[in-house]
C-alpha cells in the first residue's frame, strides 16, 4: 500500500511562492506517473500538472503553466511542486496522486492513491 503525504501549504500573498512536497511511502515513486490536483471549496477537484513515470513529460493546466512546476526526485521518493507568481484563485486544498502507468494523466479517476491534501491560502 501507498501513502502519500503532502506538505509545505500556508498562507502566502499574491504575487509570492510556495513549494509543496509529497512524501510517498510503501512502494517506490519510480512505479508511477505523479499529478498534483486541486480542490477550492464549494468547486470540483481540479488538475492542475502531472508527470510521466520517467520524468520526460510534464502537462500543466492552463492555470499553472509558466507559473508551476512539478518535479520529482525518486532517490528520495519526493514529488514537489514550486508554485510561482500566486494568485487569490489558486486558493485551495492541494492534492499529489500517484498512477499507476507510464504516462501523464491529467484525469483523476486514473489516479490509485492520493495523500490527504494540503491547505494553500493565497490572500490579495
Amino acid at each position: 500500500q501507498v501513502q502519500l503525504v503532502e506538505s509545505g501549504g500556508g498562507l502566502v500573498q499574491a504575487g509570492g511562492s510556495l513549494r509543496l512536497s509529497c512524501a510517498a511511502s510503501g512502494r517506490s515513486l519510480s512505479s508511477y506517473a505523479m499529478g498534483w490536483f486541486r480542490q477550492a471549496p464549494g468547486k470540483e477537484r481540479e488538475f492542475v500538472a502531472t508527470m510521466s513515470r520517467s520524468g520526460g513529460s510534464t502537462y500543466y493546466a492552463e492555470s499553472a503553466k509558466g507559473r508551476f512546476t512539478i518535479s520529482r526526485d525518486n532517490a528520495k521518493n519526493m514529488v514537489y511542486l514550486q508554485m510561482n507568481s500566486l494568485k487569490p484563485e489558486d486558493t485551495a486544498v492541494y492534492y499529489c496522486a500517484l498512477a499507476n502507468q507510464y504516462g501523464s494523466s491529467s484525469y483523476f479517476h486514473e489516479y490509485d492513491y492520493w495523500g490527504q491534501g494540503t491547505q494553500v491560502t493565497v490572500s490579495s
